[in-house]
């Protein structure tokens, strides 16, 4: 296996490990759109929630650090597309009571037959977008693996 499958795997298990010691620690899920949502707004205590959130992207930025792999590069992709792409990830979010992480990871172990739906639901909508994009659109063809 390749460093970059090793940080994938390591990374998988210690969202896995901080989704469970949250949920032990405190009694909340991970769903990272809602700790963002409540640090963002100022809603209830927020320390917990921006430390949890700093140690998500520095946790990801060490790791690439240490292993002496650089950040992934920006996609093809205009910012106008990005942004767009998020604002619809964002009603998603909304629409869906929930992001991949909160039902994906969350509420996969917790037996949630909702949330197996809605993971479902994220997984194929992923498929047919990266279908539409590369294949009928012609977008970012040859810059994956």
């Amino acid at each position: 296996m390749t460093t970059e499958h090793w940080m994938a795997t390591g990374g998988g298990l210690m969202i896995g490990a901080a989704a469970v010691l949250l949920m032990l620690g405190t009694g909340r899920i991970a769903g990272i759109s809602g700790i963002t949502w409540a640090a963002a707004s100022l809603d209830g205590p927020v320390l917990w929630r921006w430390m949890f959130l700093i140690g998500l992207l520095g946790g990801a930025a060490a790791a690439h650090g240490i292993a002496g792999v650089p950040l992934p590069a920006p996609g093809p992709l205009d910012t106008p597309f990005a942004l767009v792409g998020g604002l619809v990830v964002g009603l998603g979010v909304k629409l869906g009571n929930g992001c991949t992480s909160g039902h994906g990871v969350c509420g996969i172990g917790l037996l949630s037959p909702r949330s197996l739906a809605a993971t479902l639901t994220f997984m194929a909508s992923g498929v047919a977008t990266v279908f539409v994009v590369r294949q009928i659109l012609g977008i970012g063809l040859g810059s994956g693996p």
